[in-house]
Protein backbone atom coordinates (compact mmCIF):
# COMPACT_ATOMS: atom_id res chain seq x y z
CA UNK A 1 0.00 0.00 0.00
CA UNK A 2 1.62 3.27 -1.15
CA UNK A 3 -0.08 5.17 1.38
CA UNK A 4 -1.45 3.42 4.23
CA UNK A 5 -3.84 5.82 5.59
CA UNK A 6 -7.26 6.50 4.20
CA UNK A 7 -10.09 9.18 4.54
CA UNK A 8 -12.76 7.18 4.86
CA UNK A 9 -16.40 9.19 5.38
CA UNK A 10 -15.29 11.24 9.01
CA UNK A 11 -13.11 9.00 10.24
CA UNK A 12 -9.03 8.51 8.96
CA UNK A 13 -7.01 5.22 9.25
CA UNK A 14 -3.75 4.37 9.21
CA UNK A 15 -3.94 0.90 7.89
CA UNK A 16 -0.08 -0.25 8.50
CA UNK A 17 -0.91 -0.32 12.28
CA UNK A 18 -4.65 -0.55 12.56
CA UNK A 19 -7.44 -2.36 11.41
CA UNK A 20 -10.99 -1.28 11.11
CA UNK A 21 -13.99 -3.70 12.26
CA UNK A 22 -17.01 -3.03 10.39
CA UNK A 23 -20.43 -4.59 11.41
CA UNK A 24 -23.27 -5.83 9.21
CA UNK A 25 -26.79 -4.46 9.97
CA UNK A 26 -28.87 -6.07 7.11
CA UNK A 27 -32.77 -5.01 6.60
CA UNK A 28 -33.67 -8.26 5.00
CA UNK A 29 -35.68 -10.87 6.01
CA UNK A 30 -33.67 -13.59 4.86
CA UNK A 31 -30.08 -12.67 5.59
CA UNK A 32 -28.11 -16.15 6.00
CA UNK A 33 -27.05 -15.15 10.06
CA UNK A 34 -29.49 -12.57 11.23
CA UNK A 35 -33.01 -14.11 9.74
CA UNK A 36 -34.46 -11.14 9.61
CA UNK A 37 -34.14 -9.89 13.03
CA UNK A 38 -32.99 -6.19 11.46
CA UNK A 39 -35.34 -6.01 9.40
CA UNK A 40 -38.08 -3.99 11.20
CA UNK A 41 -36.57 0.16 10.54
CA UNK A 42 -36.43 0.11 14.72
CA UNK A 43 -34.22 -2.81 14.72
CA UNK A 44 -32.09 -2.03 12.49
CA UNK A 45 -31.30 1.71 13.77
CA UNK A 46 -30.45 -0.26 17.51
CA UNK A 47 -28.55 -2.55 16.16
CA UNK A 48 -26.53 0.24 14.07
CA UNK A 49 -26.15 2.53 17.94
CA UNK A 50 -25.28 -0.61 19.41
CA UNK A 51 -22.64 -1.85 16.91
CA UNK A 52 -21.37 2.05 17.54
CA UNK A 53 -21.73 1.70 21.16
CA UNK A 54 -19.62 -1.81 20.87
CA UNK A 55 -16.76 0.08 19.34
CA UNK A 56 -17.43 -0.78 16.11
CA UNK A 57 -15.25 1.45 13.02
CA UNK A 58 -17.79 0.99 10.54
CA UNK A 59 -21.39 -0.35 9.51
CA UNK A 60 -22.39 -1.97 6.18
CA UNK A 61 -25.86 -1.84 5.74
CA UNK A 62 -27.54 -4.14 3.49
CA UNK A 63 -31.17 -4.53 1.76
CA UNK A 64 -30.66 -7.65 -0.55
CA UNK A 65 -28.47 -10.60 0.01
CA UNK A 66 -25.91 -12.12 -2.29
CA UNK A 67 -27.52 -15.41 -2.46
CA UNK A 68 -30.54 -15.84 -4.44
CA UNK A 69 -34.19 -15.64 -3.21
CA UNK A 70 -37.37 -13.72 -3.84
CA UNK A 71 -36.98 -10.98 -6.03
CA UNK A 72 -36.46 -7.13 -4.38
CA UNK A 73 -37.16 -4.20 -6.75
CA UNK A 74 -34.74 -1.42 -6.67
CA UNK A 75 -37.96 0.91 -5.07
CA UNK A 76 -37.95 -1.76 -2.16
CA UNK A 77 -34.61 -1.69 -2.04
CA UNK A 78 -34.17 1.74 -1.22
CA UNK A 79 -37.18 1.92 1.01
CA UNK A 80 -34.69 -0.40 2.99
CA UNK A 81 -31.89 1.13 3.24
CA UNK A 82 -32.16 4.89 3.11
CA UNK A 83 -34.51 5.21 5.88
CA UNK A 84 -31.64 3.69 8.39
CA UNK A 85 -29.03 6.12 6.28
CA UNK A 86 -31.47 9.02 7.15
CA UNK A 87 -31.77 7.75 11.02
CA UNK A 88 -28.10 7.24 12.07
CA UNK A 89 -26.56 9.54 9.64
CA UNK A 90 -26.55 12.66 12.11
CA UNK A 91 -25.96 10.25 15.21
CA UNK A 92 -22.17 8.70 14.28
CA UNK A 93 -18.94 9.57 12.87
CA UNK A 94 -18.31 6.49 12.24
CA UNK A 95 -18.43 5.22 8.19
CA UNK A 96 -21.47 4.15 6.76
CA UNK A 97 -21.51 1.88 3.80
CA UNK A 98 -24.21 0.52 1.64
CA UNK A 99 -24.07 -3.14 -0.03
CA UNK A 100 -25.41 -3.16 -3.16
CA UNK A 101 -25.51 -4.27 -7.06
CA UNK A 102 -27.49 -1.20 -8.12
CA UNK A 103 -26.22 1.99 -9.30
CA UNK A 104 -29.03 3.44 -8.99
CA UNK A 105 -28.64 2.71 -5.40
CA UNK A 106 -25.40 3.39 -5.09
CA UNK A 107 -26.16 7.06 -6.12
CA UNK A 108 -29.16 7.74 -3.94
CA UNK A 109 -27.29 6.46 -0.73
CA UNK A 110 -24.23 8.09 -1.23
CA UNK A 111 -26.24 11.42 -2.00
CA UNK A 112 -28.10 10.78 1.81
CA UNK A 113 -24.95 10.35 3.50
CA UNK A 114 -23.43 7.18 2.84
CA UNK A 115 -19.51 6.90 2.41
CA UNK A 116 -18.95 3.77 1.07
CA UNK A 117 -20.53 1.19 -1.49
CA UNK A 118 -19.92 -2.29 -1.15
CA UNK A 119 -19.99 -3.93 -4.09
CA UNK A 120 -19.84 -7.56 -3.50
CA UNK A 121 -20.87 -8.66 -7.37
CA UNK A 122 -17.43 -7.40 -8.64
CA UNK A 123 -18.71 -4.45 -10.81
CA UNK A 124 -20.97 -6.85 -12.98
CA UNK A 125 -22.22 -3.62 -13.73
CA UNK A 126 -19.28 -1.53 -14.71
CA UNK A 127 -21.66 2.01 -14.36
CA UNK A 128 -21.35 1.10 -10.11
CA UNK A 129 -17.99 2.94 -10.61
CA UNK A 130 -19.56 6.13 -12.61
CA UNK A 131 -22.03 6.25 -9.61
CA UNK A 132 -19.54 5.49 -7.03
CA UNK A 133 -16.64 8.34 -9.12
CA UNK A 134 -20.27 10.61 -8.92
CA UNK A 135 -21.09 10.58 -5.94
CA UNK A 136 -17.34 10.84 -4.22
CA UNK A 137 -17.62 7.76 -2.11
CA UNK A 138 -15.01 4.79 -1.67
CA UNK A 139 -16.04 1.61 -2.98
CA UNK A 140 -15.77 -1.89 -2.38
CA UNK A 141 -15.06 -4.87 -4.80
CA UNK A 142 -15.17 -7.70 -3.86
CA UNK A 143 -14.71 -11.38 -5.79
CA UNK A 144 -17.60 -13.39 -7.31
CA UNK A 145 -17.95 -14.56 -10.94
CA UNK A 146 -22.35 -14.79 -10.63
CA UNK A 147 -24.87 -12.27 -11.61
CA UNK A 148 -26.87 -10.89 -8.85
CA UNK A 149 -28.44 -13.30 -6.88
CA UNK A 150 -27.77 -16.16 -9.16
CA UNK A 151 -26.05 -19.31 -7.40
CA UNK A 152 -22.81 -20.85 -9.07
CA UNK A 153 -23.00 -24.85 -8.45
CA UNK A 154 -19.91 -26.74 -7.94
CA UNK A 155 -17.25 -23.48 -8.86
CA UNK A 156 -13.90 -24.54 -10.18
CA UNK A 157 -10.65 -22.36 -10.50
CA UNK A 158 -7.37 -23.06 -11.82
CA UNK A 159 -5.24 -21.30 -8.86
CA UNK A 160 -8.21 -19.62 -6.69
CA UNK A 161 -5.91 -16.88 -5.04
CA UNK A 162 -4.36 -16.15 -8.20
CA UNK A 163 -7.46 -16.15 -10.13
CA UNK A 164 -8.92 -14.16 -7.50
CA UNK A 165 -5.96 -11.52 -7.33
CA UNK A 166 -6.20 -11.35 -10.84
CA UNK A 167 -9.30 -10.74 -11.09
CA UNK A 168 -9.62 -8.14 -8.56
CA UNK A 169 -6.29 -6.14 -9.86
CA UNK A 170 -8.49 -6.14 -13.24
CA UNK A 171 -11.58 -4.61 -11.87
CA UNK A 172 -10.41 -2.15 -9.55
CA UNK A 173 -8.60 -0.64 -12.78
CA UNK A 174 -11.62 -0.55 -14.38
CA UNK A 175 -13.23 1.16 -11.98
CA UNK A 176 -9.99 3.66 -11.93
CA UNK A 177 -10.15 4.12 -15.66
CA UNK A 178 -13.90 5.13 -15.05
CA UNK A 179 -12.87 7.85 -12.99
CA UNK A 180 -12.77 5.99 -9.01
CA UNK A 181 -9.77 7.78 -7.38
CA UNK A 182 -7.33 4.70 -6.72
CA UNK A 183 -7.50 5.75 -2.62
CA UNK A 184 -10.95 5.20 -2.60
CA UNK A 185 -10.41 1.53 -3.13
CA UNK A 186 -11.09 -1.28 -1.40
CA UNK A 187 -10.83 -4.92 -2.25
CA UNK A 188 -12.31 -8.04 -1.19
CA UNK A 189 -11.44 -11.68 -1.67
CA UNK A 190 -15.19 -12.98 -1.42
CA UNK A 191 -15.18 -15.53 1.06
CA UNK A 192 -17.69 -18.17 0.22
CA UNK A 193 -18.73 -15.84 -3.07
CA UNK A 194 -18.88 -19.06 -5.55
CA UNK A 195 -16.27 -20.67 -3.92
CA UNK A 196 -16.09 -23.53 -1.84
CA UNK A 197 -14.80 -24.48 2.02
CA UNK A 198 -11.23 -25.36 0.41
CA UNK A 199 -11.44 -22.50 -1.63
CA UNK A 200 -12.00 -19.83 1.11
CA UNK A 201 -9.47 -21.78 3.72
CA UNK A 202 -6.96 -21.41 0.57
CA UNK A 203 -7.82 -18.03 0.21
CA UNK A 204 -7.22 -17.31 3.89
CA UNK A 205 -3.75 -18.88 3.98
CA UNK A 206 -2.85 -16.94 0.74
CA UNK A 207 -4.42 -13.60 1.48
CA UNK A 208 -1.10 -11.92 1.62
CA UNK A 209 -0.97 -12.45 -1.83
CA UNK A 210 -4.10 -10.53 -2.47
CA UNK A 211 -2.68 -7.96 -0.48
CA UNK A 212 0.08 -7.42 -2.49
CA UNK A 213 -1.88 -5.77 -5.14
CA UNK A 214 -1.68 -1.96 -2.55
CA UNK A 215 -5.29 -2.03 -2.02
CA UNK A 216 -6.64 -2.21 1.91
CA UNK A 217 -8.11 -5.63 1.54
CA UNK A 218 -11.27 -5.89 3.50
CA UNK A 219 -12.75 -10.12 4.63
CA UNK A 220 -15.77 -10.94 5.20
CA UNK A 221 -15.57 -14.25 7.24
CA UNK A 222 -18.43 -13.79 9.72
CA UNK A 223 -20.04 -17.01 10.49
CA UNK A 224 -19.56 -18.06 7.02
CA UNK A 225 -20.10 -21.52 5.34
CA UNK A 226 -16.21 -21.81 5.42
CA UNK A 227 -16.26 -22.06 8.80
CA UNK A 228 -18.78 -24.08 9.52
CA UNK A 229 -18.02 -26.79 7.54
CA UNK A 230 -14.33 -26.99 8.65
CA UNK A 231 -15.74 -27.43 12.42
CA UNK A 232 -18.91 -28.92 11.53
CA UNK A 233 -20.54 -26.37 13.58
CA UNK A 234 -24.27 -25.21 12.80
CA UNK A 235 -24.74 -21.28 11.84
CA UNK A 236 -24.97 -19.78 15.51
CA UNK A 237 -22.18 -21.83 17.05
CA UNK A 238 -19.11 -20.81 14.80
CA UNK A 239 -17.63 -17.49 16.95
CA UNK A 240 -14.57 -19.21 17.62
CA UNK A 241 -13.89 -19.84 14.22
CA UNK A 242 -14.79 -17.07 13.35
CA UNK A 243 -12.12 -15.16 15.45
CA UNK A 244 -9.47 -17.45 14.54
CA UNK A 245 -10.16 -16.85 10.39
CA UNK A 246 -10.19 -12.87 11.41
CA UNK A 247 -6.63 -12.68 13.48
CA UNK A 248 -5.60 -15.45 10.27
CA UNK A 249 -6.67 -12.87 7.84
CA UNK A 250 -4.72 -9.56 10.17
CA UNK A 251 -1.88 -11.60 9.84
CA UNK A 252 -2.08 -11.87 5.90
CA UNK A 253 -2.83 -8.48 5.65
CA UNK A 254 -6.80 -7.29 5.97
CA UNK A 255 -7.66 -4.37 7.05
CA UNK A 256 -10.95 -4.12 7.45
CA UNK A 257 -12.77 -6.90 9.02
CA UNK A 258 -16.48 -7.31 8.57
CA UNK A 259 -18.66 -9.08 11.07
CA UNK A 260 -21.27 -9.82 13.10
CA UNK A 261 -20.39 -10.16 16.71
CA UNK A 262 -18.98 -6.79 16.75
CA UNK A 263 -17.78 -6.97 20.86
CA UNK A 264 -15.82 -10.12 20.59
CA UNK A 265 -14.38 -9.45 17.33
CA UNK A 266 -13.17 -6.11 18.36
CA UNK A 267 -10.98 -7.50 21.44
CA UNK A 268 -9.38 -9.95 19.28
CA UNK A 269 -8.78 -7.06 16.94
CA UNK A 270 -7.38 -4.83 19.45
CA UNK A 271 -5.41 -7.22 21.41
CA UNK A 272 -3.88 -8.71 18.17
CA UNK A 273 -2.73 -4.55 17.22
CA UNK A 274 -1.32 -5.25 20.75
CA UNK A 275 0.32 -7.93 20.38
CA UNK A 276 1.92 -6.59 16.86
CA UNK A 277 3.21 -3.51 18.98
CA UNK A 278 0.67 -1.23 16.59
CA UNK A 279 -1.05 -0.03 20.21
CA UNK A 280 0.05 -0.11 23.71
CA UNK A 281 -2.31 -1.81 26.41
CA UNK A 282 -5.30 0.41 27.78
CA UNK A 283 -4.77 -0.74 30.90
CA UNK A 284 -1.07 -2.10 32.06
CA UNK A 285 -1.41 -2.83 35.88
CA UNK A 286 0.18 -6.14 35.78
CA UNK A 287 3.78 -6.56 37.88
CA UNK A 288 4.19 -2.65 36.70
CA UNK A 289 4.39 -1.65 40.53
Amino acid sequence: MADPRRSIGRRTFDFSRQVAVMAIVNRTPDSFHDRGSTFKLAKAVDAVERAVADEADWVDIGGVPFGPGPEVTEAEELDRVLPVIDAVRTRTDAVLSVETYRPEVARRVLAAGADVINNATGLHDPEMADAVAEGGGCLIIAHSVSQPRVPVRRPEYQDVTRDVTEFLEKRAREAMDRGVPEDRIIIDPGHDLNKNTYHSLELTRRLNEVSALGYPVLVSVSNKDFIGETLDRPQYDRLEGTLAAVVVCILQGARIVRVHDVRSVVAAVRTTEAILGWRPPVAPRHNMT
